[in-house]
């Protein structure tokens, strides 16, 4: 059901056709990174938080961390991931397949400036070995963030 939600979101966009499935699991960075045989920063992973209670995602470069000093001056508040059983529920993908497509009403999307580094970068698409190529204008686009932050360590 994830992969036809987040197909069905990126369809808005004419993208739904570029959505790759791997015979493997890219569902962590570095497996991703070998399914796709790219270097590891251009996975865009999804990270997901609780912000008073409620979704936020952040989208960012596959080897940034979290620096919990900017997360916290932005969101005015601790950095909270999401409980790894409560994903599925809150965001609309399970942990492997998060991603900013076809996820649930209501939650914001935040890029991570780390991302622009790169030309092109892969997300999830809704499943553990699903991906689509996307370049920086057509993820801002499509993922129709809340806009860019810096929230992650400049490393």
């Amino acid at each position: 059901m994830s992969l036809k939600n987040a197909k069905a979101h990126l369809a808005k966009y004419g993208l739904d056709g570029r959505v790759r499935l791997t015979e493997e699991s890219s569902a962590t960075v570095e497996l991703a990174a070998q399914a796709l045989g790219v270097e590891a920063g251009r996975i865009a992973k999804t990270l997901a938080y609780l912000v008073e209670d409620k979704p936020v995602l952040i989208l960012a470069e596959g080897t940034a961390r979290i620096d919990n000093r900017k997360y916290k001056d932005f969101f005015h508040t601790k950095a909270k991931m999401i409980p790894f059983d409560q994903v599925e529920t809150l965001v609309g993908h399970a942990p492997g397949g998060v991603c900013p497509f076809g996820i649930n009403p209501g939650i914001k999307v935040y890029l991570d400036i780390s991302l622009k580094k790169y030309p092109s970068v892969f997300p999830a698409a809704g499943e553990s070995n699903s991906d689509i190529e996307l370049t920086i204008p057509q993820l801002e686009q499509c993922s129709e963030s809340s806009g860019w932050i810096d929230v992650c360590k400049n490393e």
